[in-house]
C-alpha cells in the first residue's frame, strides 16, 4: 500500500497538460482500434483478403482489450500510474509499426490483439486517472477533457488517415500513429503527475455487479456500443452499397465534428444532466439510423444523418464512464475494468455481426440492426438508478 508521503496533495486547478497528454492517449487508442474501418478497401486489398475478414481486425483488438481489462487491472494494482501509461503507450508503438510492415494477415491479427492488450492498459487507466488530477467538483469535466481524444480521432484522425490512406498508402497511416505514440511517451514524462497504485484487496466482480446501478450502466454499454459498432465499422462498405463509396473521409470527418460538439455539450452539462444527456445520445443515435435506412437516395440526408449520428454518439464514452464510477463507489475502478471489458466485447461482437450481415443480408440491414438494438437501452436508462446525477 502506498505510504501518506506518496499521495500527491489535492488539486486545486485543472491540470490542462497532463489531462491532454491523457486526451491524446484516449486520442491513440481510438485511431488505433477504428482506422480499419476508414481504410477497409485498401487494407483488404493489401492483405489479400476480404473485407469481412479485414473488419476482424478491429473484432480482434477489441477482444484484446476485453480479454485483459480485469486481469490487467487486478495484476497491476500496485503498479505507479504513470509507469502502467507509459508500457500501454509504448505497447500501441510496437504493435502499429507491425501493422505497418506486415504483408502476412495471422500476423497483422497478432499485432492487433496485442494492441488491443495495451489499450485495455490504457481505458482501464485514463478516467481514474484523470479524476485523481483534478479538484472533486471539476472530475467530470476532467473525465470530458480525457475522453474528447475520441471524437478528436474520429474527426481528425481516421478522415485524415482515410485520405492519407487513400493518397499513399494505409501503411503509412500506421506508421504515423507509431511516431504519435513516440512523441505521446516523451509527454507522459515531462508533463502528467505520477500517482500511487491502489492497495491489494479489489472488490470481487459479482460482488461489484450487485452495487446498485452497476449493472444497469454494464447493460446499456454492451448494448450500445454493439449498436455502434456494427454500423460504424462498416461504414465504408455501407456507403460504397449506396453509391457514396468515394466520400467516406469526407463522412468520417462529419461525423467527427459533430462527435465534437456532442461532447463539449456533454462535458458542461454531465454533471447536473446525466440521466438526461443518457436519453438524448440514444434518441439521437436512433433518429439517425432511422435516417439512414429510408433516406439513403439523397447524399444530403445521409450527411445530415450522420451528424445528428455523431452529435448523439460523441459524449457516449464520457456518460457511461461517469455513470459507472458514481455507481461504483469504492469500487469504481473494479467497475471502469468491468466496462472496458464489456464495451471491447460489444466491440468484437459488432465487429463479427456486422460481418455476418454484411456477406448474408448487405450493407443496408445495418441501420435496421441499429434500431432494434437501441430499443432495450431506452428502456433501461430512465428507469436505472446508474444513471443519476453525482450533483443535484
Amino acid at each position: 500500500m502506498a505510504s501518506r508521503t506518496d499521495i500527491p496533495p489535492a488539486p486545486t486547478r485543472l491540470p490542462l497538460g497532463a489531462l491532454l497528454a491523457l486526451t491524446t492517449a484516449a486520442f491513440i487508442t481510438v485511431l488505433t482500434e477504428a482506422l480499419p474501418a476508414g481504410v477497409l478497401p485498401a487494407m483488404s486489398a493489401g492483405l489479400g483478403v476480404s473485407e469481412s475478414a479485414t473488419g476482424q481486425l478491429v473484432t480482434v483488438y477489441a477482444v484484446g482489450t476485453a480479454v485483459s481489462a480485469i486481469p490487467l487491472v487486478a495484476a497491476t494494482a500496485a503498479w505507479r500510474r504513470k509507469h502502467l501509461l507509459l508500457v500501454g503507450v509504448a505497447g500501441f508503438a510496437a504493435a502499429n509499426t507491425v501493422t505497418a510492415i506486415s504483408a502476412d494477415y495471422p500476423l497483422t491479427l497478432v499485432a492487433r490483439f496485442v494492441a488491443g492488450v495495451a489499450a485495455g492498459v490504457v481505458w482501464a487507466l485514463l478516467a481514474g486517472y484523470a479524476r485523481r488530477l483534478a479538484p472533486a467538483h471539476l472530475a467530470g469535466k476532467a473525465i470530458a477533457i480525457v475522453m474528447a481524444g475520441i471524437p478528436a480521432a474520429l474527426s481528425l484522425g481516421i478522415p485524415a488517415g482515410t485520405f492519407l490512406g487513400g493518397a499513399l498508402g494505409w501503411r503509412l497511416t500506421f506508421w504515423v500513429m507509431t511516431g504519435v505514440a513516440v512523441v505521446l511517451v516523451g509527454w507522459i514524462v515531462a508533463a502528467v503527475p505520477d500517482q500511487p497504485g491502489q492497495r491489494a484487496g479489489r472488490p470481487r466482480l459479482l460482488a461489484v455487479l450487485k452495487v446498485p446501478g452497476v449493472a444497469a450502466v454494464l447493460f446499456v454499454t454492451l448494448v450500445f456500443v454493439l449498436a455502434h459498432t456494427v454500423l460504424y465499422t462498416y461504414i465504408a462498405a455501407f456507403l460504397a452499397g449506396i453509391g457514396m463509396g468515394g466520400s467516406v473521409d469526407l463522412v468520417l470527418l462529419v461525423f467527427g465534428v459533430a462527435s465534437m460538439l456532442g461532447i463539449w455539450v456533454v462535458g458542461a452539462l454531465i454533471d447536473r444532466r446525466l440521466r438526461a444527456l443518457m436519453v438524448a445520445t440514444a434518441v439521437l443515435v436512433a433518429l439517425a439510423a432511422g435516417a439512414l435506412a429510408v433516406s439513403t437516395d439523397s447524399h444530403l440526408l445521409v450527411y445530415a444523418a450522420v451528424a445528428v449520428w455523431g452529435l448523439g454518439w460523441g459524449g457516449v464514452p464520457t456518460l457511461l464512464q461517469t455513470a459507472v464510477a458514481h455507481a461504483g463507489g469504492e469500487a469504481a475502478d473494479t467497475a471502469q475494468a468491468m466496462l472496458v471489458t464489456l464495451w471491447n466485447a460489444a466491440m468484437a461482437g459488432g465487429g463479427m455481426v456486422g460481418g455476418v450481415l454484411l456477406d448474408a443480408v448487405g450493407s443496408t440491414s445495418f441501420p435496421w440492426t441499429v434500431l432494434v438494438l437501441l430499443v432495450p437501452v431506452l428502456i433501461v436508462v430512465p428507469m436505472a438508478r446508474g444513471f443519476r446525477p453525482a450533483v443535484r
